[in-house]
Formats: C-alpha cells, sequence, structure tokens
C-alpha cells in the first residue's frame, strides 16, 4: 500500500515534470493525479476567475461588476486532499448542497473519495451557498476551490 511519503513523491515529480496527467497503480492501489493545463494561454485572463471555471455550475460575477463588500465577504471551502468530489453521498441521492441553500457551521457539504475512502467536507461557517464550483464525479486536487459560502 502507497504511504504517505510516496504519494508525496509522486505529486512532486508531476510537479518537477509538468504533468497534466499521471496515473500510478501499485499493489492493488491506483493513484491519478489530474491538474488543470497551467500553460499561459489557458489561464490568461483579465480579470480574477475561479480555478475551475470551465465547470463552475454557477459563477461568481465579474469583479468589476461585483459590489467589493459583497464578494470579500465569501468564505471559499477548499479541498483539502486529492480526490474525487462527490455531491451526495450516493449517485440517487439528492446532493447535499444546492447554491441558495443556508447551511451551518459543521454540516456536510460534500464528499471526497481517496484511496477508496469517502471524506466528509464541513461546512466552515454558518451562511448561505452562493457557488458550487466542481460537478459531481469530478477529480479535485489539494487547494481547489469546491463552495464559496456567504457568511
Amino acid at each position: 500500500m502507497m504511504n504517505l511519503d510516496e504519494i508525496r513523491r509522486v505529486l512532486e515529480l508531476a510537479e518537477e515534470h509538468s504533468l497534466l496527467e499521471l496515473e500510478v497503480e501499485q499493489e492493488g492501489i491506483r493513484l491519478r493525479i489530474k491538474r488543470a493545463d497551467l500553460s499561459p494561454q489557458a489561464s490568461v485572463s483579465p480579470v480574477p476567475v475561479p480555478e475551475l471555471a470551465s465547470t463552475v455550475a454557477e459563477p461568481l460575477k465579474p469583479v468589476a461588476e461585483a459590489d467589493t463588500d459583497d464578494t470579500s465577504k465569501l468564505v471559499v471551502i477548499k479541498s483539502p486532499i486529492v480526490g474525487t468530489f462527490f455531491r451526495a453521498p450516493d449517485p440517487k441521492a439528492k446532493p447535499f448542497v444546492e447554491a441558495g441553500d443556508t447551511v451551518g457551521r459543521g454540516q456536510v457539504l460534500c464528499i471526497i473519495e481517496a484511496m477508496k475512502l469517502m471524506n466528509e467536507i464541513d461546512s466552515e461557517v454558518d451562511g448561505e451557498v452562493v457557488t458550487i464550483f466542481v460537478e459531481n464525479g469530478q477529480p479535485v486536487q489539494y487547494g481547489d476551490q469546491l463552495f464559496a459560502i456567504r457568511p
């Protein structure tokens, strides 16, 4: 079984060689790393845009149009691990939260599956879910934006 140090080393190698996708299998455990294209052409934008803008379910208004006080108060929940994002506990269940829902601190927002383990991601604040940045079943990286919540 891969330990945390081996996984870190694989991540370092992927970063070092600017790999966009890498899959490693060892002793029946498969680790798949996929990150966004970070080439200059892919990231040129006149205003700040969420990292996963192409998969935003309900995008934030561009900075030029948004009320500065409104967007500055948003709390962004980021992925604490690499894995697969799931909005519901199983495919037939309704999502934990939708944009516009009111959530409480500690409430489950989603699940990230990593190495066959289901990790519940909880809200860090009480507030309203403004944006869900990731599509169901999409791979996420450490630090990827998952939710924006207005406290």
